[in-house]
């Protein structure tokens, strides 16, 4: 998945000559968040991942990674569903986002990027080969527009990533130089050189904040939209004079000649589809549904192809999230005691094939996850908290509640039954209450659908000890307008909600956890989260300047949420379960952080066997 969160632009500024303190930095072709050297030297032909001999032509189509019908196509406005392939596909970047390291950005649209040692600004030199997909070179001006746009019309998300800059200066027709109001943000010079950048003369007179509507935008990246079948489908095709595509960044990338993106509101009918032939590729979020869904001829002689991508990639968080508005959950042995009886195991087991490996932190598969006690480094973090975080945070190595698998978990409700008359809560006519004779309930707000089977056990296990879960579905739109609007009790969600994990972690962080994005329309802070402990650690991470002291904050971050039960932790599988025609070949190698769709090429126009598919790969040596 691709992230969407990475474009900008700013406040008018005087156009000035590159002189003073910003004239004593040397350019460079990458930035790396704390100046470690990159992976890739200066003069690089092409990253590892790519076969660059790869032949271009043919054309793949695949299912959205969202349920339900898009809204609008351009994907940096909070109005529902679009489409986030545009990120990827249609504009591109002032910098690459390298797919095999944490975080390091080479230059595409900037030719040179130079950041101030003492981190505060950052300068982008554009490449004179830059153009918009009109022929109309891309400016200074453009980037400082897009930035302006950004932050006054796009998503809260930018105004959040980019709230430390100070002002954008134009330096020249292709330079544009970046203040910061501090330096303090390690990150912001790649969140910025990782900026999308738009086209003011085409979007001056189109209404971005509510995403352009159905019109294909004008972009600058290697395709351009050309069929829209509105809320269903989208089309892109591949541009052959496109003037990124020689770059090393580029080089193997980018190979069919068309890409098409199909919206499906059941994950069922684009699982039979695919079967049929309608579409090529499919993230698989069911675990029912990849090990059995797809049991066919086509599967069994190799026509059709699954495969686990990427399995070293981090995950991101995913849970059962509380809303902490809602005042029974404001107590935390309520959210501990709700959170004992999710039965995973059994669940797992019964309902999942045992695919699944249960989540114990924030950051999983990461080296930010906290798994042992804290050592010396991160108590002096945790220390000039205590009293304010929980006390098991300095003590025990947190673990989600297990069970044997059997489905019987008397112990677990005597546990939750004990937390929660602690707590206030009292049985009633086979109901616990409060004092005010209030009952224990809530509600289940599902906008996707898959996951009533999971949840009706659930609901089971609680009302034996007399809690009420309400399970109700609705529609995409809705689902969205609520959740904007905190209405809900509980939800199913990732952090962050693109599914995109966070190995660099950042100013992000403030849209997921911090008190000041709690109630703000866009934001990804589900559990209305408002901690001033978790915001002291969300700024000293963002402050720290080393990736080793980040990663000291990121861990203790990681404890408080943790014994916070702020969500009932999911599962992440072993990698990105994914089903594909198998007509396409791929390189050797593949990125450590992305399953590589942009890198494969169309071996035949029509799936072909095992068998077939060697032929033709042997014949092609």
């Amino acid at each position: 998945m691709s992230v969407l969160r990475n474009m900008a632009g700013l406040l008018l500024g005087s156009a000035l000559l590159c002189t003073g303190p910003s004239a004593l930095a040397a350019g460079s072709y990458a930035l790396t968040v704390y100046g470690e050297a990159p992976k890739y030297p200066a003069g690089f032909e092409h990253f590892d991942f790519v076969d660059p001999h790869a032949p271009k032509g043919g054309s793949l189509s695949r299912a959205s990674m969202e349920i339900g019908q898009y809204n609008y196509i351009t994907p940096y406005a909070d109005q529902g569903i679009s489409v986030v392939q545009v990120n990827d596909w249609v504009y591109a970047p002032l910098a690459f986002r390298s797919l095999d390291e944490p975080y390091t950005v080479y230059g595409l649209v900037a030719q040179q990027m130079e950041r101030d040692p003492e981190g505060l600004w950052v300068r982008f030199t554009l490449n004179p080969e830059a153009r918009f997909a009109d022929g109309t070179p891309i400016t200074a001006e453009d980037v400082r527009y897009t930035f302006n746009l950004l932050m006054t019309k796009g998503s809260l998300s930018y105004r959040q990533q980019y709230a430390d800059v100070q002002d954008v200066l134009i330096e020249g027709p292709r330079q544009v130089r970046f203040t910061f109001k501090n330096n303090l943000n390690r990150t912001l010079a790649l969140d910025l050189a990782t900026l999308r950048v738009v086209p003011e003369h085409w979007w001056k007179t189109r209404d971005f904040a509510n995403g352009g509507g159905f019109e294909p935008p004008l972009g600058s990246g290697p395709y351009r939209v050309s069929k829209v079948d509105a809320g269903r489908s989208i089309s892109f095709q591949r541009d052959p004079d496109w003037w990124g595509k020689d770059l090393p960044v580029s080089r193997g990338m980018y190979n069919f000649d068309t890409l098409t993106v199909n919206f499906y509101g059941d994950t069922d009918v684009a699982r039979q589809l695919l079967q049929a032939g309608a579409f090529d590729y499919n993230r698989e979020f069911s675990s029912s549904g990849y090990v059995v869904g797809y049991d066919s001829p086509a599967l069994r002689d190799g026509r059709l192809q699954q495969a686990i991508l990427a399995p070293e990639k981090p995950t991101a968080a995913q849970g059962f999230v509380f809303n902490l508005q809602n005042p029974i959950f404001q107590d935390r042995r309520v959210r501990q005691a709700i959170s004992l009886l999710w039965d995973f195991e059994w669940t797992n087991k019964q309902m999942m094939r045992g695919f699944y490996v249960r989540q114990n932190s924030f950051w999983p598969k990461s080296e930010m996850a906290a798994t042992a006690l804290p050592d010396a480094e991160e108590l002096k973090i945790l220390e000039p908290l205590r009293g304010q975080i929980p006390d098991e945070v300095f003590t025990t190595v947190y673990q989600a509640p297990k069970t044997d698998g059997s489905g019987y978990i008397r112990d677990k409700q005597l546990q939750a039954l004990k937390l929660l008359a602690e707590a206030g809560w009292t049985p009633q006519h086979s109901r616990l209450v409060n004092a005010a004779g209030e009952p224990l309930e809530f509600t289940f707000l599902d906008g996707q659908g898959g996951f009533d089977r999971m949840l009706l056990p659930f609901k089971r296990t609680l009302a034996q000890i007399g809690i009420t879960l309400n399970l109700r579905r609705i529609d995409s739109a809705q689902y969205v307008n609520r959740l904007n609007a905190r209405d809900y009790d509980m939800i199913v969600t990732s952090f962050p909600r693109s599914g995109d994990p966070i190995v660099s972690p950042g100013r992000e962080l403030y849209s997921l956890y911090a008190s000041q994005s709690a109630t703000q329309v866009g934001s990804s802070n589900s559990m209305v989260l408002a901690n001033p402990a978790v915001d002291q650690l969300i700024d000293g991470l963002v402050e720290a300047d080393t990736r080793d002291a980040m990663v000291h904050y990121a861990r203790a971050l990681d404890r408080v949420l943790q014994w916070g039960y702020y969500m009932i932790p999911n599962y992440y599988s072993k990698g990105t379960p994914t089903v594909y025609q198998n007509r396409f070949g791929m390189p050797p190698v593949q990125p450590a952080y992305d399953e590589g769709l942009n890198t494969w090429w169309e071996v035949s126009a029509k799936p072909l066997t095992t068998q077939q598919m060697h032929t033709q790969l042997a014949g092609g040596q």
